[in-house]
């Protein structure tokens, strides 16, 4: 049986303008600079990476004119594998699938952030991408191991940022929401916004709903989460993909259906969220690791 396709919610196009700062085309609305961001809300099958291959690939050629990033839920090229068969299915993030993702990327001018179970010699990983039209960004390996995980998967070790299109980006993975340290992390790389990619259950939803606004309203950056939907082994996935601005007030929530939205963010509502406040600069116990910068402009917080 062949991939189906989702639906799509387009927004009205944006003038494109030429940055002098960083030499990019870069597009403006008419408040300022934007980044467009389409949330594919899906379904998976578990352990068939070539249908969910399939089904990202489609997507991102439908993605909307204009998007920057693509973004789908957590673990959604493989879907979610077990001890029976994770040494068989886990992917390596230099494998087919990537390279395959990389050529869309390429091809539509997109970023694209998924996420796959990963090999790297004998451990394995949950691991979330940016790939972005110039190939692999940024590597998240989820830090916070949810109930069944610790065994199957090990731990990532560090949080990182990456900046793209004038904008410093990070990554988290599901259950690293319910700890605000996650993106305080983020935050104290420079992160402007945090994408999530999310493979949530009910009865949790609400978990996740409260949990990506706090997240974003608490270190006053922009939150993307996008979530599952659909039956897994023994569960049944909470929807729910949200977008969350930096003072804390929700753009877009999707539903409990699979579907496709498109929302600009306007990137200078950061300094107005700041501006009588600053959480990161007022608050009294600081994280401690030191922070690494990378030649590529990659910033690295390891986790001691």
């Amino acid at each position: 049986m062949g991939a189906t396709p989702l639906g799509v919610l387009t927004l009205s196009d944006r003038k494109f303008c030429h940055d002098p700062h960083t030499g990019q085309t870069r597009r403006y609305s008419p408040e300022g600079l934007t980044m467009r961001l389409e949330l594919v809300q899906m379904a998976a099958r578990d352990g068939d990476s070539a249908y969910n291959l399939e089904r990202v690939l489609r997507a991102i050629a439908d993605s909307a004119p204009g998007s920057d990033i693509v973004m789908f839920p957590e673990s959604s090229i493989t879907g979610f594998l077990d001890h029976d068969n994770i040494a068989r299915l886990a992917e390596p993030v230099d494998g087919a699938s990537v390279q395959t993702i990389c050529a869309a990327a390429r091809q539509h001018d997109v970023a694209v952030v998924v996420g796959l179970i990963e090999r790297e010699g004998e451990r394995f990983y949950n691991t979330t991408l940016l790939i972005t039209p110039e190939g692999v960004a940024l590597t998240y390996r989820k830090t916070h191991l949810w109930v069944g995980e610790p065994g199957l998967v090990y731990p990532g070790d560090r949080f990182t940022t990456v900046q793209w299109r004038g904008v410093r980006i990070g990554l988290l993975i599901c259950y690293d929401i319910e700890f605000p340290e996650s993106a305080c992390a983020l935050a104290a790389l420079g992160a402007q916004l945090i994408l999530i990619t999310d493979g949530n259950m009910e009865p949790y939803g609400h978990l996740h709903h409260t949990a990506v606004a706090a997240r974003a309203q608490e270190n006053q950056v922009f939150a993307a989460m996008v979530n599952r939907v659909g039956e897994g082994v023994g569960e049944v996935f909470a929807g729910g993909s949200s977008v969350v601005d930096p003072f804390g007030r929700r753009l877009f929530e999707a539903g409990a259906q699979e579907s496709r939205h498109v929302v600009d963010l306007d990137l200078t509502q950061i300094a107005p969220s700041r501006a009588l406040y600053d959480y990161r600069a007022e608050k009294r116990l600081k994280l401690a690791a030191a922070v690494t910068e990378h030649p590529d402009g990659r910033r690295e917080l390891l986790i001691p």
